[in-house]
């Protein structure tokens, strides 16, 4: 599996995991994403995923490396669709 595609796995097990807001972005934590199954079966290196995904802006997070244990709490926000995210922001 190339990176795009674990980036690709990353966002639909965010869908998943994760609670939808109000301005289309889901949120999960560290912690749950880590310790979930499917993604431990999934995702040779869920860490290196997440920081692929940052760096092409799909998620944001405090921090550069997420350690299980310590960063369980830190919040991974999955940033909307451009086109969804331009719907959001002309409703408000």
């Amino acid at each position: 599996m190339n990176v795009e595609e674990e980036i690709q796995k990353l966002e639909e097990e965010i869908h998943r995991l994760g609670s939808l807001q109000t301005d289309g972005s889901y949120k999960v934590t560290f912690g749950v994403l880590f310790n979930d199954d499917r993604c431990a079966n999934i995702f040779e290196a869920l860490v290196g995923t997440l920081r692929a995904a940052k760096k092409r802006k799909i998620v944001a997070f405090d921090g550069e490396l997420l350690l299980q244990g310590v960063h369980d709490n830190v919040v991974i926000t999955l940033r909307p669709p451009p086109t969804q995210a331009a719907v959001a922001a002309s409703s408000s």
